[in-house]
């Protein structure tokens, strides 16, 4: 199996080097990721600069770019080979709820997903009072990784379909199990703050953090402060079903 890896963090994040070394010892992988720390780019690509991409070792390169021109820019230049399974992690940070609208990582899923490529991406949750061993994290990517091709009749044949994988920041012995989870509503406590240059001009700088979630029953924020790693499927169609089927019944193609 060819592996394609890539993240938000950076080409240097620690998260990405465990996942590399663990899943080395028995897939083939290549690894494509920003340059630099490109959190929060969500799914932006770049079009109206040239993206330099640095050879920072054997199978691996760095990109002047956002996770998502990482996997399409590998995908349809780079590679000589398209990869059976795009891998984007381990972040630095749960990404769970709302997250998943601001977040590189899993955007550099997406984007596998967009091009018809089956992927997952895989973040481990930060507390400010605990260091992140990111080994379990990259352990458990090998074994859902094994999980997906046991199951590849109808989870790997589906690429529309990306899994968000979120595991809280305990040993692995504390960890108390996984769970199939929905997507919750994170809460965030949002800040704007006013500066002023050296010359007079204001500037802004945005900030906040999230201060919890809604207690939606089997949602992934729940599972996560219950000490279980989440896995949330996604589908790339954001249509609401349920609504269009009223709206179509309610309000005839006539209407207007």
């Amino acid at each position: 199996m060819r592996i394609l890896l890539t993240n938000d963090d950076g080409i240097t994040a620690s998260g990405l080097k465990a996942i590399a070394l663990e899943l080395q010892k028995e897939f083939e992988i290549e690894v494509v990721a920003p340059d630099r720390e490109r959190s929060a780019s969500s799914h932006s690509i770049t079009f109206r600069q040239p993206l330099w991409v640095s050879e920072i070792q054997p199978n691996w390169r760095a990109v002047t770019g956002t996770s998502v021109d990482c996997v399409n820019l590998a995908v349809n230049g780079l590679l000589k080979n398209k990869p059976d399974l795009v891998v984007s992690g381990i972040n630095r940070g749960a990404n769970l709820g709302c997250d998943i609208f601001y977040s590189g990582t899993v955007a550099g899923a997406r984007e596998a997903g967009i091009l018809g490529i089956p992927a997952f991406a895989i973040s481990v949750e930060y507390r400010i009072d605990r260091e992140i061993d990111y080994k379990p994290s990259a352990q458990f990517a090998r074994r859902f990784i094994h999980f997906l091709k046991n199951n590849s009749g109808s989870l790997m044949s589906n690429p529309r379909v990306i899994f968000n994988i979120n595991l809280p920041c305990l040993p692995e012995e504390e960890i108390k199990g996984v769970r199939w989870t929905r997507q919750g509503i994170r809460i965030y406590q949002s800040q704007v703050w006013e500066r002023e240059d050296p010359r007079g001009h204001k500037y802004y700088w945005l900030n906040g953090s999230a201060c919890g979630g809604k207690p939606i029953e089997d949602s992934d924020i729940i599972a996560i402060e219950q000490g279980y790693i989440s896995i949330t499927p996604l589908e790339l169609d954001f249509t609401d079903q349920s609504l269009l089927a009223i709206l179509k019944n309610s309000f005839p193609e006539e209407f207007f």
